[in-house]
């Protein structure tokens, strides 16, 4: 059976760039993604660890391998995008073995937090060729029995950039050392030269940083995902509120509902199905989710708290009425589905930037896109 991702959230005017994509790791996201991509068309291969996974994604159709070290020595001869599907607990030994088996692979993550990743990529020393990725999509569901067609198709696709603000400014830090270093030489020939070599490599090493960068986005795009950027710290802090917080108030709910017993069971319906659907999330990614963003969570909750306080404290008093929360939780839910629409499929009203990925100017138009939450494309 085939299937077609929908070309209408494609922004981008490049060409496009079919290299192959490993993908490691293949539980919803990873999985999902692999579907996604051999169905448009791309060269895609994968590994996972288990070999029950393993098993079923070739049964499927799927080119998935259980060997690590040959995956990665697979993806280093056919430059491959690397994209990470796996927990956070395991991203410090899968980028050891990059480092050792793929060390030119540009390579990107779907994790739900991202400034614990960025740290990490950078004290392995492989800012260079990383881009943090965080597709918006999923189920309560998970493993590979869990992927499926079209999960990122209207979603929306966090790309960061703060490697692009770093290695500008190692670019501009090169640049004025080199020139310091000339003015102190009486500008000889001998000092320019030496003076030059940071400089230049320093803009080969954004080359490769953006050409990762450019194929994350083109990724996204293909699947039928909207890109919006983001640095690693305002993502973590967004995602905190409109993420994990939920994830949160659905297992308490879910626990506040179960205590009622077996009448209350009966009795819930849709807004007891819907407030609830993510606590149906394996436990394990919960906590892996909110533990590793625990300065953002605490912020969104300590806020939720004293909103649920002031509740109680209306419905204590018969003088008093919910008018205030019901109006402003009526009203911020109408300015969410009209920035994102009310289905899924529906078409967003986010604004729209198109950037040229290198040029002056460009990190700027980022910043911009950022602070709007505008959808970019490249071109």
């Amino acid at each position: 059976m085939s299937y077609e991702i929908s070309s209408d959230y494609r922004l981008s005017t490049l060409p496009e760039d079919r290299r192959p994509l490993c993908i490691l790791g293949l539980g919803l996201i990873g999985g999902s993604l692999m579907r996604d991509a051999q169905a448009a068309g791309w060269p895609v291969f994968g590994w996972n660890r288990s070999e029950k996974t393993v098993t079923r994604a070739r049964r499927d159709g799927y080119d998935v391998s259980a060997d690590l070290e040959a995956t990665l020595r697979r993806a280093e001869e056919t430059d491959a995008l690397l994209i990470l599907g796996v927990p956070m607990p395991a991203l410090s030994f899968l980028l050891d073995a990059i480092s050792q088996h793929a060390p030119t692979c540009g390579f990107t993550d779907v994790t739900s937090v991202k400034q614990e990743v960025h740290d990490l990529v950078e004290a392995k020393g492989m800012s260079d060729r990383f881009v943090g990725g965080h597709p918006m999509a999923g189920t309560a569901n998970s493993g590979w029995q869990a992927t499926m067609h079209g999960l990122f198709r209207g979603a929306v696709w966090v790309v960061t950039y703060d490697n692009a603000r770093e290695l500008a400014g190692a670019g501009a830090e090169a640049g004025a050392a080199a020139s310091t270093g000339s003015s102190a030489a009486g500008g000889g020939a001998t000092s320019g030269a030496a003076g030059a070599a940071p400089g230049a490599d320093a803009d080969e090493v954004s080359k490769r940083w953006l050409d990762t960068w450019v194929r994350v986005v083109g990724l996204a795009e293909e699947v039928g995902a909207s890109v919006i950027p983001a640095i690693a710290r305002r993502h973590d802090s967004a995602v905190g509120r409109v993420s994990h917080l939920p994830h949160i108030l659905a297992e308490s709910l879910a626990v506040a509902g179960d205590s009622g017993g077996p009448l209350a069971l009966s009795l819930a319906a849709s807004s007891f199905r819907d407030g609830t659907r993510v606590a149906g999330t394996d436990p394990d990614l919960v906590r892996a989710m909110v533990e590793n963003n625990r300065p953002a969570v605490l912020e969104a909750l300590d806020q939720t708290i004293e909103l649920l306080q002031g509740a109680r404290e209306d419905i204590a008093h018969p003088d008093r009425s919910l008018k205030t929360l019901a109006e402003d939780g009526h009203a911020a839910r109408g300015r969410f589905e009209a920035r994102a629409g009310r289905n899924k499929g529906d078409a967003s009203n986010r604004p729209i930037i198109r950037v040229r990925p290198g040029a002056p100017g460009w990190l700027d138009q980022l910043r911009s896109a950022e602070s709007m939450g505008a959808q970019i494309g490249i071109f």
